[in-house]
């Protein structure tokens, strides 16, 4: 008997969807609340305990399941829960429900109005209420796994700018802060901008993107909805659920009056370095802004507007990936374990009451443990939809790197899920000090502990997906074309995340080097014309340059085209901040040419020049306004120098550039000595080995 081909095709077709699993989703919440008053409150300095709730705390979960897979994620209103803690609670509860206990992930909302379940700085764990809070846990991740039903999902997101915002600010080197060891250390920290004069700018990049997973029955019946935004915390009182439960709530009521148990939950994006005041606002600084409740109901109404567009599938598939990694400590030194023992001696049996005393316990805490181990997860839900997690107080920053990288086209990032391991600033910002840097158990892993967990959480992603991880940074916009039609020798578009290598988007690849103390991946000018459906990024310097050396460019023939954007206060500059220097490392400024920014007699910032055999100062038709985007142009042709500022121009004549030295080094931000670099932002830095024309300076100044 011979087959059919295209009898044996439908066959196999038919038995492929009578076999196929279907999916399905359930959801639950678990009142969390304390039955033991007073309780531990931690997410302050010092130690506290209160006695009043204001609104229940909750543990929130949605279940998932393909027919093979089966996976749990819950959200539990807690400042941050310990990786021990947890996994007990996983443990228990895999037991029971019969699944791995990779397969479950719990994350906290990071209220700072919740019960203590891990010590943090002055506060220890409430021992009452750890043992209650893991037996409501086992119960959240079983809750969900009894009611599923058939269901579909859909992805959502809208912007939601006006409610984040950078509170981690460069401070300028003039007003460097103490840290609680007695050392001038602090070059950025939170809200340093509430002293508008003695901040540079903001030290990152802000994700200002409300995104949500959506999930239904296949009858359109809501089922259950994860919200993932990056913003620190509002602040609540006595024991509460902060704007992540009134967000949940509200969306419920929304969602779901006739009550058939649907359940909303909002997760922590990556917000170490986020809170909701946004001082470059200088309209809004000094006023409190809108109340909690005001605040949870317009991100409610911006939740259900991005909803409306919503379209839904019914996964074939879903897949978990753990990981597991050993991170060290930043263990204090001899010299500071003996300060912090000296210091806790005196202390004796009471608790810390005073900062330094506070990071002094810290510091023995820390080198009694030496290392700790943390988890990093990857869930694929369909094709289209991610979730990476890192166990920490995650930067900005750090959550767009894996969104830019994930294989899947929606992702979100959950911090504080399966532990409650401390900041994590990129290894840059360690650099600048501040209170996010601060060994201690809050901010105590390693230097590079960020970068690792960020690989970490990528290669998760890769794992669910089966893919290799994207690149999904802006694609470049005309201005760009521009550029690259004019040859430049080398062009670098300062859009990495991180460094030591400046990319050359010209075809010669020459690569440039950031020195340490630079920031990444904060906007830059002109989005449409740089950044083509996007965001324009550039860097932050704070305190240190950008080097490449160019070979084969004439020291007497050639230019560079970049963007600046001054972060010094009027009256804070100290002599002149230098933007653009060729000439030999930690050389003199008599040899090469040297263009930088001073204040002069009026307080009026102006570009001046310093060259061989030539000096210049570009007066009041071009002056410089803090904060504000500058084209600047430099050209050498033979002895006669042209610089030109958003247009405007001026010319020095002098002696000829001496061949006989000819440095082929170029730093930006910075002079060939090292002294009064620049403090502000650089984007879109081009050389060329040739002195542009009148023409092609305007068409670079045009974008």
């Amino acid at each position: 008997m011979r087959w059919n081909p295209s009898l044996l095709t439908a066959l196999c077709l038919f038995l492929t969807a009578t076999l196929q699993a279907e999916f399905t989703a359930g959801s639950a919440i678990i009142d969390v609340t304390p039955r033991q008053l007073p309780v531990l409150v931690n997410g302050g300095m010092t130690s506290r305990s209160v006695d009043k709730i204001n609104t229940p705390v909750s543990a929130r979960s949605l279940a998932f399941s393909d027919g093979k897979e089966k996976l749990v994620i819950v959200v539990v209103d807690s400042c941050m829960m310990s990786r021990d803690l947890l996994d007990r609670a996983k443990e228990m509860a895999a037991e029971k429900a019969g699944i791995p206990r990779e397969r479950i992930l719990i994350s906290a909302t990071h209220t700072h109005t919740a019960p203590a379940s891990m010590g943090c700085l002055g506060t220890d764990a409430d021992p009452a209420y750890e043992i209650f809070l893991t037996k409501k846990l086992v119960e959240a991740v079983l809750a969900p796994l009894q009611k599923m039903r058939p269901a579909r999902i859909g992805w959502g997101e809208i912007d939601a700018a006006d409610y984040t915002a950078l509170r981690r600010w460069v401070i300028h080197p003039k007003h460097m802060r103490e840290d609680p060891f007695g050392n001038l250390t602090v070059r950025a920290n939170m809200h340093a901008a509430t002293n508008w004069d003695h901040v540079t700018g903001p030290s990152g990049p802000e994700d200002p993107m409300l995104s949500m997973i959506s999930v239904q029955t296949t009858a359109g019946e809501p089922i259950g909805l994860l919200a993932n935004f990056s913003m620190h915390y509002f602040g609540d009182k006595d024991i509460g659920a902060d704007y992540f439960g009134l967000f949940s709530n509200g969306l419920q009521e929304k969602l779901d009056p006739g009550k058939t148990g649907f359940v909303a939950m909002m997760s922590h994006g990556c917000s170490g370095d986020i809170w909701r005041h946004d001082y470059e606002k200088s309209s809004e600084r000094g006023k409190d802004g809108p109340s909690l409740e005001q605040y949870s109901q317009e991100m409610i109404n911006l939740a259900l507007k991005a909803l409306e567009g919503v379209s839904y599938e019914s996964p074939a598939s879903i897949a978990m990936a753990e990981t597991r990694m050993t991170l060290d400590y930043r263990v204090p030194d001899k010299q500071r374990l003996e300060w912090a023992q000296k210091v806790m001696t005196e202390v004796g049996d009471r608790l810390p009451k005073t900062q330094p005393e506070v990071y002094a316990r810290e510091q023995i805490l820390l080198d009694a443990k030496k290392k700790t181990e943390i988890v990093v997860q990857g869930l694929r839900l369909g094709e289209n939809i991610t979730i990476a997690t890192t166990p920490n107080e995650t930067y900005a920053i750090t959550g767009l790197k894996v969104k830019a990288a994930s294989p899947a086209p929606h992702t979100m990032v959950i911090e504080l899920a399966n532990g409650g391991d401390g900041y994590i600033p990129p290894p840059e910002q360690h650099l600048l000090g501040g209170y996010n840097t601060w060994a201690a158990r809050s901010a105590g892993l390693e230097v590079n502990a960020e970068p690792k967990i960020a690989e970490a959480a990528i290669q998760m992603l890769e794992t669910v997906t089966g893919k290799p991880r994207a690149d999904r940074r802006a694609e470049p916009g005309p201005a760009v074309v521009k550029t690259l039609e004019l040859k430049p020798k080398a062009y670098w578009r300062l859009d990495e995340f991180s460094g030591p290598r400046a990319i050359d988007s010209s075809p010669n690849g020459i690569d440039a080097l950031y020195e340490p103390r630079v920031l990444f991946y904060l906007p830059g000018p002109n989005d449409a014309a740089f950044a083509a459906g996007g965001i324009n990024r550039c860097v932050h310097l704070a305190g240190d340059r950008l080097s490449a050396r160019i070979p084969q460019v004439s020291e007497s023939n050639y230019s560079v085209s970049l963007w600046f954007w001054s972060g010094t206060a009027k009256g804070v500059m100290d002599g002149t901040e230098w933007i653009l220097s060729r000439g030999l490392n930690h050389g003199s400024r008599k040899i090469g040419d040297h263009v930088g920014i001073r204040e002069n007699e009026k307080g009026d910032r102006i570009l001046i020049y310093e060259g061989t055999g030539a000096t210049a100062e570009m007066g009041s038709a071009a002056l410089i306004e803090r904060w504000k985007w500058h084209h600047l142009v430099f050209s050498r042709d033979g002895a006669t120098v042209r610089i030109s500022l958003n247009g405007a121009s001026i010319e020095a004549s002098g002696e000829e550039a001496a061949t006989r030295i000819a440095p082929d080094t170029f730093f930006f931000g910075g002079s060939c000595s090292g002294e009064g670099n620049f403090e502000g932002r650089l984007d879109e830095i081009a050389v060329f080995d040739r002195a542009l024309s009148a023409e092609e300076v305007a068409r670079l100044g045009k974008p």
